[in-house]
């Protein structure tokens, strides 16, 4: 696929999603579509662990099972200060997710998008961390859930009065609530631009290496596959971190 249409249109190809509608209301249906069924397959797996877990020697399923959320579990108690259930398995399902969005990126670039055109389908983006679309959802919901336990803790009242009151005192209410607004915009875009900066350019590069002479692929693609493991972990843990942050400092009340 890589002679098709030159470098250029090789690159556009497998960046440019399947989507259908106009304007505001366009879906990426490969975002839709690959989120569902990574999504599906979070839940099945460690539902079916938890079926089968037993207190006795633990398989191998069990034993990551249990990691994963030994290690999830000591990051919500390290950095969350408040009262909530929802935060550790919050916390549990962005990691998970998050993780094997960015492990789409680690198939072959090619694979998915043949078989797409194969089916008849023009385009086909497969990591849904390098569309935009997909990483301000995910921190959008974030986003909600911040100021929803911030006026849960601190009441409607103990909310306006933090957001026009600090840092500064009451006599500069309007730089006060301009900086408070600032801040709180900052942290959904920074959660989706992380994501999805790093994410995009690391497809990028796995594209750039497939448009190689086929002996030079796997002499750059393995050594950049290693590292890309450890970016897509990495971004997963920071996504996850940030949110726990955020929703420890929305549990505040003093």
């Amino acid at each position: 696929m890589a002679s098709e249409g030159g470098a250029t249109g090789y690159i556009v190809h497998h960046l440019t999603p399947l989507s259908v509608g106009e304007g505001f209301w366009t879906l990426h249906l490969d975002t839709l579509f690959f989120s569902a069924v990574l999504g599906g397959l979070f839940i099945w797996f460690f539902k079916s662990v938890a079926d089968r877990v037993t207190s006795g020697v633990p398989g191998l399923a069990q034993n990551f099972v249990e990691m994963i959320v030994e290690f999830v579990d000591t990051q919500v108690k390290d950095t969350f200060h408040g009262r909530s259930e929802l935060i550790a398995p919050l916390a549990l399902t962005i990691f998970c997710w998050v993780f094997l969005w960015n492990s789409m990126d680690m198939l072959p670039v090619d694979l998915l998008p043949m078989i797409g055109s194969l089916m008849g389908m023009e385009f086909m983006r497969v990591v849904p961390s390098t569309d935009l679309n997909g990483t301000f959802a995910l921190s959008l919901s974030v986003f909600f859930l911040i100021f929803f336990y911030s006026i849960k803790v601190k009441g409607i009242f103990g909310f306006i009065k933090e957001m026009t009151c600090t840092p500064f005192g009451p006599w500069l209410m309007p730089f006060n609530l301009m900086l408070k607004v600032v801040e709180e915009l900052a942290k959904p875009i920074s959660l989706a631009l992380r994501l999805f900066g790093n994410l995009y350019a690391g497809e990028l590069v796995f594209i750039l290496i497939a448009l190689l002479p086929p002996a030079l692929q796997p002499l750059l693609g393995f050594p950049w596959a290693i590292f890309h493991i450890l970016v897509i972990t990495l971004q997963a843990f920071i996504f996850m971190v940030l949110t726990i942050v955020y929703l420890s400092l929305a549990h505040e009340d003093h």
